[in-house]
């Protein structure tokens, strides 16, 4: 066999393997502390077709002026977010603050 044929193979092999994954991607959710409640069920909503879909989901809370004196208001939120999509997918990075947000991610089962 002649080593163009057999590059040509290789090529080939390579590009079947890669058509068959599945590539993952981040999709982000953005909140505030006095996001409503049913605006909050339905960003609960996106995040649970995205979970579905096999994405994995960034949520972010951020904190303006004054909000951040009171960051229990947000991490109540992010329980509650926790808590409704338990069912279509796990806490991958549990919500933690960087600088003035509070992010979360969240993973497919």
């Amino acid at each position: 066999m002649d080593y163009g044929k057999y590059k040509f193979e290789l090529s080939k092999k390579d590009h079947q393997s890669r058509r068959h994954q599945k590539s993952t991607q981040v999709k982000e959710i953005k909140l505030r502390p006095r996001t409503d409640k049913h605006d909050l069920e339905i960003k609960i909503r996106q995040i649970k077709e995205f979970l579905a879909d096999g994405n994995k989901t960034k949520v972010t809370l951020t904190y303006r002026g004054r909000e951040m004196a009171n960051q229990e208001m947000g991490r109540t939120m992010m329980a509650s977010v926790i808590k409704e999509c338990t069912e279509a997918g796990t806490v991958e990075f549990a919500p933690r603050m960087e600088g003035r947000s509070l992010i979360m991610i969240l993973a497919p089962k």
